[in-house]
């Protein structure tokens, strides 16, 4: 849990003489903030290798206390999450991972190895399947790929040894180029996980999980590897998810000031898409998958896709590499990365997109400094990170025949980069008082060069009054859909902040954010129905000149954002909340007609973006704890000439994530935990079609058998609550649409860890 990190040195000595859950009691949300830069591949100058066992009064999980200061000290929202933050599971998940992170928004899709939308302040909201608008980092490294997407689903909790979260302008120091923030996912090391431990978990709907890590630590060396694998069948018809990992990295003392680490990976990732269903369907059977459009009396209803015939489905294979090195002379610290991933990922779409498969490789390098001058101080005087990605990749589009890949209809070659620099200072101007001007400069280039070799472009359908009956092919006219575009932005800030005491902080910060669309804004396949390919808006018209795809000529996202917030911790009690405003121009949106299919992306006139982020801890009574993440999100278009200042579809305006835990015992523990939406969420931008708010009830519990042996058991759902976990995004809805995506019912889970 997150408040197992220590906050003051006092409080850690207090920690350490207590029980488990006075552990979990007194560390405070405040130390989420604060601990993050020294875990072992912190995306933080100086915190990238570690290779001697660090033992600090006052430190947690190895961390200094001059790194806990440092973060405590920063003018933004971040939260860190440790491996013990993350609940021991039958059915690990990134939504499980990252739940108690006040912020961060994160909507199961299909409820295994799947892609959640996540996302932190709206940005990316509305992309179907989410792929833009947060910094993912393994490592310090970015998983995004060049042109800023990223593959949710290979994000690994598992093989985390903590989870950074860098919200708005605090990601701004590790090159995002995005409003919303940065996830960091920090690997073991076989500094920090000497020895062996193994994990067998299972349970409901045919999960199954399997890891294992080995760590070796010797003299100026340490190595780890890793690996893990789950499947399940799914709580829904056709719901099969597999995934299988494996990593590993090994840090070498090359002097006494200089270190490396080097990684190395393979993720094999392969899913089922469910898809949505009418609000009918998801109340009737929420474990159905939706048939496509009925026709009635010569009218369409009940608009959506075709699963049972089209059968989508996501599988992605990644590989990675990677070294950091690490230099620290007197105040100076240098901090160098390289990293390179090759991506092959097949999505096949239903009919209406087709299925896209794109495979490339995506080079970085990053290089960070810092000048610290003053050893006491908790910030360092001067910071500077410098990044480039750049990436290419061959993608084609063939039409997806009933579930499986047909003719070739598009080709492209996509070719992208991104430089990211940024530079920072933090001035003391008082004893208690720091003022901290800092500015980023981002240049990026998205270009396509349309290879596809033939005239026209195959099109296929089916009959809508018989949608497993197949119309005769056609053909459209082969418009290219090359392009060059290139776009450059400054985002400024300027946070100040104030420290009335050790144990509290108050700050304010204004930032400017830019956020260049990706290659999916910008190449999109168009024109297609729940019963036919893209290129044919009319199934039974097979020769009917359309256009397939859409290559918008889109703007970069900017935004202006205040923000305040107040940490800190008294006695028992602890607590981190932040309250932001966002102006966005051009927010980047991906829109939807009433069947789901795409019509490609736009970019808004105005908009707004308002939240609260708020996390609290208490220690109750000697054996119970509690903790409470709140997240308030109220974003509007602003004076749109179509949607007015209605609210923009996919965000729910309150998020509580509130668990009470009870330690009967040394080795016996019990939680219990409340998932509560109390308020309905507009599906589609027009507010015309609302997801039902809902409340789950969730039960764990871990005892320690012995010091090597933990077993641990869970109920999900514990009422079996129907309700949508998440809902497609669209612009116009239609009440019969299929757009829910129904949340798991009630599961059972159990297991085993044994440490050697």
């Amino acid at each position: 849990m997150t408040s197992r990190i220590a906050n003051t040195c006092a409080g850690a000595r207090s920690l350490r003489r207590s029980s488990r859950l006075g552990r979990l009691t007194l560390a405070t949300l405040l130390t989420t903030v604060s601990a993050q830069a020294c875990l072992a591949q912190s995306a933080s100058p100086g915190s990238a290798i570690m290779l001697d066992t660090i033992v600090v009064e006052g430190a947690a999980a190895g961390v200094p206390a001059f790194v806990r200061d440092r973060f405590f000290a920063t003018a933004g929202g971040a939260t860190l999450l440790t491996a013990e933050d993350i609940p021991q599971s039958g059915n690990p998940t990134l939504a499980q991972a990252l739940q108690n992170a006040p912020g961060v928004v994160v909507q199961e899709f299909f409820g295994g190895n799947d892609q959640p939308r996540v996302q932190i302040r709206g940005s990316g909201l509305q992309q179907n399947p989410v792929e833009r608008g947060i910094l993912v980092l393994r490592d310090g490294l970015p998983l995004n790929r060049a042109d800023g997407s990223y593959i949710v689903g290979l994000a690994n909790p598992q093989q985390a040894q903590s989870i950074e979260v860098y919200r708005g302008q605090a990601a701004h120091r590790l090159g995002a180029t995005v409003l919303g923030g940065a996830l960091n996912f920090v690997s073991p090391t076989g500094n920090s996980a000497p020895g062996t431990q193994v994990q067998v978990s299972g349970g409901s709907f045919g999960q199954v999980n399997l890891s294992g890590q080995t760590g070796y630590r010797g003299e100026g060396v340490d190595a780890l590897i890793q690996g893990d694998f789950s499947r399940r069948d799914g709580y829904r018809v056709y719901n099969e998810s597999q995934r299988a990992s494996v990593s590993g990295n090994v840090g070498v003392a090359l002097t006494e000031n200089i270190k490396t680490r080097f990684f190395i990976g393979y993720t094999d990732l392969g899913f089922d898409v469910a898809g949505p269903l009418t609000k009918a369907g998801l109340r009737a059977d929420p474990k159905q998958v939706h048939g496509g459009p009925r026709v009635v009396n010569g009218v369409a209803v009940d608009p959506g896709p075709n699963v049972l015939r089209d059968r989508p489905r996501r599988e992605t294979k990644q590989f990675f590499v990677g070294n950091r090195t690490t230099a620290e002379f007197g105040p100076h610290l240098f901090d160098l990365g390289l990293g390179y991933t090759y991506t092959d990922d097949m999505f096949r779409f239903p009919i209406s997109s087709g299925v896209r498969v794109t495979k490339g490789g995506d080079f970085t390098a990053v290089a960070r400094y810092a000048y610290k001058p003053d050893q006491a101080a908790a910030l360092p005087l001067f910071e500077t990170t410098a990044q480039y990605v750049i990436g290419s990749a061959k993608r084609e589009n063939y039409l997806n025949q009933g579930g499986t890949t047909g003719a070739l209809f598009g080709e492209s070659d996509l070719d992208a980069s991104t430089l990211s620099l940024y530079a920072g200072a933090n001035i003391p101007v008082w004893q208690s008082v720091t003022l901290s001007p800092a500015i980023s400069y981002a240049h990026a280039t998205r270009d396509n060069d349309d290879t596809f070799p033939f005239a026209r472009r195959p099109t296929n359908a089916y009959n809508p009054a018989s949608p497993y009956m197949l119309l005769p092919n056609g053909a459209v006219p082969a418009q290219d859909s090359s392009y060059k575009r290139s776009y450059d932005g400054w985002s400024p800030s300027l946070g100040l902040s104030w420290q009335p005491n050790a144990n509290q902080i108050v700050f304010a910060a204004l930032s400017h954010s830019f956020e260049p669309p990706t290659h999916d804004d910008l190449l999109a396949t168009i024109n297609g129905t729940p019963n036919s390919s893209p290129g044919r808006p009319n199934p039974g018209a097979p020769m009917l000149a359309s256009a397939a795809f859409s290559t918008p000529a889109l703007k970069a996202q900017t935004g202006t954002t205040l923000e305040g917030g107040w940490r800190g911790r008294q006695g028992d009690y602890s607590w981190d909340g932040v309250v932001y405003y966002s102006w966005i121009d051009n927010e980047l949106l991906s829109l939807r007609d009433a069947t789901g299919a795409s019509l490609g992306a736009i970019n808004a006139d105005k908009t707004t973006h308002f939240g609260i982020e708020l996390g609290l801890g208490a220690k109750i009574f000697d054996r119970l704890t509690g903790r409470l993440a709140y997240t308030y999100q109220n974003f509007r278009f602003d004076n749109d000439p179509t949607r007015g200042n209605n609210r923009i579809a996919g965000a729910p305006r309150h998020l509580i994530n509130a668990t009470l835990q009870y330690q009967a015992t040394q080795a016996w523990m019990l939680q219990a935990s409340l998932r509560w939406n109390p308020e309905k969420t507009p599906v589609d931008n027009m507010n015309t079609l609302y997801a039902d708010p809902y409340a789950l009830v969730d039960l764990r519990t871990e005892y320690r058998i012995n010091e090597s042996l933990t077993a641990f058991g869970e109920v999900s759902n514990v009422f079996d609550k129907t309700y949508a976990a998440s809902t497609l995004i669209v612009d116009q809805a239609r009440p019969d649409q299929a757009a829910f995506l129904p949340g798991t019912g009630r599961a059972f889970y159990a297991g085993l860890k044994a440490r050697f």
